[in-house]
């Protein structure tokens, strides 16, 4: 019955809040991670992007005004990695929180002997459980950017795959697998590759991937996920068994585009 609920609800806010194709056209040419989309494709990225829209509360923060652009920009990257997911997996948060540029945040973390340290810190986005989406738009801005294109680099896909990595509790790089997909060969391909980057980092080697993929499974996932949209045949090269896993998770081939 809920489910019915939402569907229909969603397709009175399509027939009241669709974008312009005019609207989109613009923001999707500007983002080299959209380059490829068919037509279909860009179809379903309107209606998702709509959604987002209409759905999701912006709320900038220290006295600037995020533009249009700006949430257009921010919905068009977080829609793309849900493009043959839907809108559902997103369900479980309602804001979008922009800062103009880094923000601080007090943290606490328990390390591997169980000692708790607590600090202040430098972020340019988080993601919380069923909390909001933290962004800097500065660096939201660079990851348009050609040059960090190719590193592979987009804040706010990082941060929307630690969200979905969250619709089945905390974030530890497993999550909900669809039918058909194997747990065991998803476990294989990302173990493998987290452990090679940490041992490149411990001999003192330079990674082939953003080495913060080294930080933690969830961050693996995270970063990983980024490269598979923005960067696409670099990690095929790198890691194809992680490429692999991520093309049946998120049903799309983006090396293809």
């Amino acid at each position: 019955m809920f489910a019915w609920w939402r569907r229909r609800r969603r397709e009175r806010l399509l027939r009241a809040y669709r974008l312009p194709a005019s609207h989109l056209a613009a923001t999707i040419a500007s983002l080299p991670c959209c380059r490829g989309l068919d037509t279909a494709e860009q179809e379903r990225l309107r209606d998702l992007v709509s959604l987002f829209l209409a759905e999701k509360a912006f709320e900038p923060v220290e006295g600037f005004v995020c533009t249009e652009a700006d949430r257009l920009a921010i919905a068009v990257q977080a829609c793309l990695p849900i493009l043959e997911l839907g809108f559902d997996w997103y369900d479980e948060w309602v804001s979008v929180v922009v800062y103009p540029n880094e923000f601080l945040v007090d943290y606490e973390e328990m390390d591997e002997a169980g000692v708790v340290h607590a600090g202040r810190d430098l972020r340019i986005g988080e993601a919380w459980d069923y909390g909001p989406l933290v962004l800097s738009l500065e660096d939201v801005h660079a990851s348009t950017r050609q040059n960090h294109h190719e590193d592979g680099y987009n804040v706010v896909m990082h941060e929307c795959a630690h969200k979905l990595d969250m619709c089945n509790g905390d974030a530890n790089g497993f999550p909900p697998l669809h039918r058909g997909m194997s747990r065991r060969a998803w476990t294989r391909a990302f173990s493998e590759a987290f452990a090679d980057m940490n041992r490149r980092l411990d001999a003192g080697q330079e990674t082939p991937l953003d080495s913060y993929a080294a930080e933690s499974p969830a961050e693996c996932f995270a970063v990983f996920s980024e490269y598979f949209f923005v960067a696409p045949q670099v990690l095929n090269d790198v890691y194809p068994a992680v490429y692999t896993q991520l093309r049946q998770f998120y049903r799309q081939d983006p090396g293809r585009r």
